[in-house]
């Protein structure tokens, strides 16, 4: 299997199970507090982890200087992402927010770019163009349907991308394992952080079901999103993330009775559209080609 298909399964199983863990936790917080929610959880995935580790034999790595500022900076925009997209989630509709996110392939693929400096010629600078205008018409600003969840939603984007880019500055010689631990002990810590504020409220049954699964989900997506984004190429990996919006679409008519409008259902096919002409450019240009040919 090459390195480019490996990296584009790994990305479906992320993304299914990320839309899984946003499905409970938008589920759970209809009774529960969100900092006690993202406590809960953090703990459940963060005693995952560290058993997932322990079976691996992993030690903590003797890594240099240059690796743990990027594995802080990596943390530090999980936890940005967290709050913002959760805080977010908890008043948008599930398919709404996650038409918004399909804007990070994009973005990805045009910080990579510019943090890289990989090649992106004039096809793929319009198509990134689209796509954005694709969410212009998702979010709808100066409309009553834009608002500070709209506007929590974009941030969290910003700070998915952060993450997403400094994940690939991260050396072979850091164990996915070790950065998807140092993500949840962070978020855990900011859900601790939150419920000494929001206070602590009982739980049922059905509330501990939800927090399983989605700290089970969550952390099937950390190990194979941060491997997802170690391997192949950015450009053809990234794109994958698409598969989100429709399980985000199918899960929120089938448990929230919420189904995207026209024009969200436009902007994100615009946005989708965009994204697959990158890829479908991405693998033309790794593909031998006459000399002078671009992006």
């Amino acid at each position: 299997m090459s390195d480019n298909l490996r990296g584009m399964i790994l990305m479906n199983i992320a993304m299914l199970a990320f839309t899984l863990n946003d499905t409970c936790m938008k589920l759970v917080t209809q009774s529960l507090p969100l900092y006690q929610a993202i406590s809960l959880r953090g703990g459940l995935a963060s005693a995952a982890l560290l058993a997932v580790a322990a079976g691996q034999g992993l030690r903590l790595a003797r890594l240099g200087r240059g690796d743990w500022a990027v594995i802080g900076l990596r943390t530090a925009a999980e936890v940005a992402a967290t709050v913002t997209f959760l805080t977010a989630l908890l008043h948008m509709p599930l398919a709404n927010l996650s038409a918004i996110l399909q804007s990070l392939p994009l973005l990805v693929t045009l910080g990579a770019a510019l943090v890289f400096g990989e090649r992106l010629g004039w096809r793929r600078l319009s198509a990134i163009a689209l796509g954005l205008l694709g969410v212009l018409l998702i979010i709808r600003p100066g409309t009553a349907g834009f608002d500070r969840w709209s506007v929590l939603g974009l941030i969290s984007v910003a700070a998915v991308v952060l993450r997403d880019l400094a994940t690939r500055r991260l050396s072979r010689a850091v164990p996915s394992t070790l950065v998807a631990i140092c993500a949840s002990l962070a978020v855990t810590g900011l859900g601790l952080a939150g419920l000494a504020l929001e206070g602590w409220q009982p739980m049922g049954a059905r509330e501990g079901a939800l927090i399983l699964g989605a700290a089970l989900c969550l952390v099937i997506g950390y190990l194979t999103v941060v491997m997802a984004m170690r391997v192949g190429d950015i450009g053809l990996v990234a794109p994958f993330r698409y598969m989100a919006l429709l399980w985000a679409i199918a899960l929120g008519w089938a448990l929230f009775g919420t189904f995207p409008d026209r024009l969200t259902l436009t902007g994100a096919g615009i946005v989708v559209l965009a994204g697959l002409f990158t890829l479908l450019r991405e693998r033309r240009l790794h593909a031998p080609r006459p000399a002078g040919d671009s992006g």
